[in-house]
């Protein structure tokens, strides 16, 4: 048998200096048989063989992963599949799993993973491997989700959910009804969204729900009812996944964390960030730069200041836009923000020029034009915009006259009277 203990040390040494032969050296072990000169290899030294293949295997994912090699790192996982068929299932799964999470340490490798679990779920159909199957893709629409490709995720969770619930594999079917509901979320189809969690829910309620699943439900929960506007409910779930992240140390604790302080933001109690900064749990985040930027704009928001405002957007513009709950509730508070401003400004004026008021807020013309007639159509405040003089008349507020509502109550109260004299003459008669 070749002595792959030493072939094993030996690119082990080199395989900082020299990477190209300790690939070399690995992929020759994995080629390797369990042979003798003597006749067929005994138990012992298949079982070792396979150990040193294993390995070898490991060491070569670290390797690809240390230089940001996706493609390489996606020909060990191909090239394992000849070592996984002479193992057991659950180790197999276990060994894939391993291998598929060295791709997070490799920038830009979303579509090299969604490749690779497309083409392990061909193979693990093929071998009739159905809990590796699931497993994939499971981690196949995830992908999908973080690359907004919505379509082929729902295609896939469809196929899912019919083969699950023949199973009635109630775990696996949560985090799939979990997922469904981020993708409908993500597309905006807020009502199956609700549904999908629901059905999630129902399906962790029948098992022992881990506490990591457990905070990726509330966090969900937390997420929809931030969108009906219902902001302290949503802070009690995203206060629930916090603790229950942070007792694990989740790096999604950041995340939550980042919510709550996005509710009282949203609640108009800005000033309630620092205290919840203060708190134990979350001293930890405070100095971060995530914290930092909803710090930010809890301040400028409390100021009422646009220009601010959009400083802190321009200058978190990482933090701030790449998180898709952040980004739209931070749109909608730009507008409300926005809104108040133009009514501080023009209230005070009957006749006002739409260039004074763009060069207030500091905002160009057509925006605020655009803001100030949904504005008037909203009623938030009665005027008319003469765009040939480019002036904003205001008006005061019109006293509402009562008497049309009045006579209406007056003629049904006539109506019940005649009503009931009809059915007088009619029991005379």
């Amino acid at each position: 048998m070749p002595n792959n203990d030493a072939l094993l040390k030996e690119a082990e040494s080199v395989a900082s200096t020299n990477p190209k032969r300790a690939e070399e050296i690995y992929k020759q072990i994995l080629s390797s048989s369990a042979s003798t000169s003597n006749g067929p290899p005994s138990t012992g030294e298949r079982d070792q063989a396979l150990r040193d293949q294993e390995a070898a295997m490991i060491k070569l994912a670290e390797l690809h992963r240390d230089q940001k090699n996706a493609k390489g790192l996606a020909e060990v996982i191909t090239l394992s599949r000849s070592f996984m068929s002479s193992t057991a299932k659950a180790k197999t799964a276990k060994l894939i799993r391993t291998l598929l999470n060295y791709f997070n340490g490799i920038p830009n490798s979303r579509q090299v993973q969604i490749d690779v679990l497309m083409d392990n779920i061909d193979w693990s159909n093929r071998e009739k491997r159905i809990f590796l199957k699931h497993s994939l893709e499971i981690r196949l629409v995830a992908l999908q989700l973080e690359a907004l490709q919505y379509k082929a995720a729902l295609a896939r969770i469809d196929a899912l959910l019919t083969e699950l619930k023949k199973l009635d594999d109630k775990m696996i079917l949560t985090e799939v009804h979990l997922l469904e509901s981020r993708v409908y979320r993500g597309i905006g189809n807020f009502t199956k969204a609700k549904a999908a969690l629901t059905s999630a829910r129902t399906a962790a309620n029948s098992i022992y729900c881990p506490p990591h699943l457990q905070a990726a439900l509330d966090l969900q929960s937390g997420i929809l009812h931030a969108e009906d506007k219902d902001y302290n409910t949503a802070y009690s779930y995203f206060f629930e996944t916090f603790e229950n992240m942070n007792a694990q140390d989740d790096p999604g604790a950041l995340n939550a964390l980042k919510y709550m302080l996005l509710c009282k933001v949203m609640l108009n109690l800005p000033e309630d960030v620092t205290a919840l900064l203060s708190v134990k749990l979350a001293t930890k985040y405070a100095q971060l730069r995530e914290i930092e930027s909803m710090r930010a704009i809890a301040i400028a928001h409390q100021n009422r200041n646009l220009a601010e405002f959009e400083k802190v957007l321009r200058d978190y513009k990482d933090e701030l836009s790449s998180d898709q709950t952040i980004r739209s509730h931070l749109a909608a508070l730009y507008d409300t923000l926005l809104q108040q401003n133009l009514l501080r400004i023009v209230e005070p004026y009957s006749i006002v020029e739409i260039d004074y008021v763009a060069k207030q807020v500091g905002q160009s013309r057509q925006d605020v034009e655009a803001k100030l007639s949904q504005m008037i159509l909203d009623e938030v405040f009665h005027g008319v915009l003469d765009q040939g003089r480019g002036c904003l008349l205001v008006y005061d507020q019109p006293e509402v006259d009562n008497t049309y509502g009045a006579a209406i109550d007056t003629l049904g109260q006539v109506g019940k009277v005649v009503d009931s004299l009809y059915a007088k003459t009619v029991k005379i008669a």
